[in-house]
């Protein structure tokens, strides 16, 4: 064997594996669905303000970004900022955002 040629092993042989990233957006198809999923991080995360600030997100990808921003008043920058990883959104946008996605908050006694 020339030296300029090194042995295929098993792992270079292997056939590579197709992977995408997974959107959860591209599930959440009815309002249900929406409102599950955020009750769902409401429920088993309250303390992860990030997170259900990226549920929201991903509720209003699913919905239409430019739409939903259309309906609660901002623009489609703004929104995606504010419900973005590092987003901090106020609490008066998240109520603008829950009414433009058609989904409600409501409190519990715990």
């Amino acid at each position: 064997m020339p030296t300029s040629q090194k042995p295929k092993t098993p792992r270079a042989r292997a056939a590579k594996a197709s992977t995408s990233a997974y959107d959860v957006a591209e599930h959440l198809r009815t309002s249900e669905d929406m409102a599950a999923y955020l009750d769902a991080w409401l429920e088993n995360a309250p303390d992860d303000v990030s997170g259900i600030a990226r549920a929201l997100g991903d509720i209003a990808r699913a919905k239409g970004m430019s739409q939903v921003a259309a309906d609660a008043g901002l623009s489609r920058e703004s929104l995606y900022r504010a419900l973005s990883e590092n987003g901090n959104p106020s609490f008066a946008t998240v109520l603008k955002v829950a009414r433009a996605l058609g989904v409600r908050l409501h409190a519990q006694a715990a």
